[in-house]
């Protein structure tokens, strides 16, 4: 299964959140995008659920010498390491000091940005559904997962249209229900999985945030 691109991706995994939804199971639903790439995958799902979107901002911590080696993440003001990466790698937190205040920075940057004064919306109750465009180690989305919790909602989904096989695995440990269209054994990267991958910006972000807004007044 390949997809065209995160908007026909979005509508795919729209349609199964929808059956779940008429099936009470999502009731008072809040879709949560992992900026940037999982904003144009949530924003159809929004539409479709007849939900407000957001976005919660987590940034991956790279390998010092290979920055698409996910070894952690970082959520509000917490860093979550992949203990079993940094042996595997030979790697001490230390050596990451430099890594996790380049990506804090970068964080606190888009909140700003994407934010723009607006409070994150209120959790309790409700049903936080976490979209991004696919998971690889999934350290991401982990720490994406373990930051609404401290929200306190009713329920906690994730949902993404393709995914490691391991990294779906590990996260439904931290999610009530984790939804993946595509699990492929050969997983390699989140990019392979679509025809048009191209890397959103942040007017992009803003304007799916602005029309989502629109759409609900």
């Amino acid at each position: 299964m390949q997809f065209r691109d995160r908007r026909q991706a979005g509508r795919k995994l729209a349609e199964v959140l929808r059956t779940q939804q008429e099936k009470g199971a999502l009731p008072d639903p809040v879709v949560l995008a992992l900026p940037r790439g999982g904003v144009a995958v949530a924003a159809e799902v929004a539409q479709v659920l007849d939900a407000p979107l957001d976005v919660l901002v987590v940034r991956k911590i790279g390998a010092p010498f290979q920055q698409e080696l996910g070894v952690g993440a970082i959520a509000g003001d917490d860093a979550l390491f992949d203990e079993d990466a940094l042996v595997r790698l030979g790697l001490a937190r230390s050596e990451l000091a430099p890594v996790v205040e380049r990506e804090r920075a970068e964080l606190r940057r888009r909140e700003r940005i994407y934010r723009q004064g607006r409070p994150a919306p209120d959790l309790r109750g409700r049903t936080a559904i976490v979209v991004d465009d696919g998971l690889a180690t999934g350290a991401t989305a982990r720490a994406a997962l373990r930051t609404v919790r401290l929200r306190a909602p009713r329920r906690v989904v994730l949902a993404v249209p393709v995914g490691a096989p391991e990294a779906v695995a590990l996260l439904h440990a931290e999610a009530d229900e984790v939804i993946c269209l595509h699990t492929p054994v050969s997983f390699m990267a989140v990019g392979l999985w679509y025809e048009d991958f191209e890397q959103l910006t942040d007017d992009d972000v803003l304007e799916a945030l602005h029309t989502a807004a629109e759409r609900s007044t």
